[in-house]
């Protein structure tokens, strides 16, 4: 095989995708192994570890231990609405979205209070330290975990409250918009920024990923008269679903 001025190894990783991707090698075949690579291809066992080490990655392969590498399902992408308007009262916006697109979904939580970070404090225009309720979220969809967020709240707002704990009393779980107007602080604007970068060990397990595995992380800010009232992180596995935004025109 000709190689050009790309490195060896990402030529070998392009032709296996290829051949992944056009379906020559389906999802649950075995992968050549190095031997068969480095054979076939002219190429170093360097080079042919380096080739697979690309497409596991990518999330194209899978190792099995005692059996080898097999090229891997690979899902077709779903969609998680959001939307800019207010839900319906006494509805999550997840709940209410789920609704919208025609599915079910559940989520856990647990909250607890500690102090702010130095990168939540600034999110939330407090100092670091002052006390927050931080709530981590699990979402599910027919049972399975398509997505995690963890949101903080400051106590300096909600603490003393029927509202400080998200998902518990009377507006437990109906969203912030609703839960804030009910102490009388009017949820005005929301700020969200996409980002994408590899999931961490413990978010890719709770979502049942690969390690190397990319994740789409929403940062959302709610603000009322311009004061943030609470701040999310939302985190989606990137090779299972799009983040499809439903926004009204004004």
């Amino acid at each position: 095989m000709t190689f050009g001025e790309q490195p060896a190894y990402l030529r070998v990783a392009s032709d296996l995708r290829e051949k992944i991707v056009n379906g020559a090698l389906p999802p649950h075949t075995r992968l050549p192994s190095q031997a068969r690579i480095r054979e076939e291809y002219g190429v170093s066992d360097t080079v042919a570890l380096e080739a697979r080490k690309v497409l596991m990655a990518e999330g194209l392969v899978e190792g099995r231990s005692g059996s080898g590498t097999y090229v891997r399902e690979r899902p077709v992408p779903r969609m998680i609405a959001r939307s800019g308007y207010r839900p319906d009262k006494g509805a999550s916006p997840f709940r209410q979205e789920q609704t919208a697109e025609g599915a079910r979904g559940t989520w856990e939580s647990s909250s607890e209070q500690e102090g702010a970070s130095p990168e939540t404090a600034e999110r939330l225009g407090i100092e670091p330290g002052d006390r927050v309720m931080r709530t981590h979220y699990v979402f599910r969809e027919a049972g399975e975990p398509i997505m995690l967020s963890t949101s903080w709240e400051p106590l300096a707002i909600t603490g003393r409250t029927p509202v400080m704990l998200p998902e518990e009393g009377p507006l437990g779980g109906c969203g912030v918009v609703d839960r804030m107007a009910a102490i009388d602080v009017v949820v005005d604007n929301v700020a969200e920024e996409v980002g994408a970068r590899p999931g961490l060990a413990e978010e890719l397990l709770a979502l049942g990923g690969v390690p190397g595995h990319v994740v789409i992380v929403i940062g959302r800010t709610y603000y009322a008269s311009g004061r943030a009232v609470e701040t999310a992180d939302v985190v989606v596995p990137a090779d299972r679903y799009r983040i499809a935004y439903h926004l009204p025109v004004r």
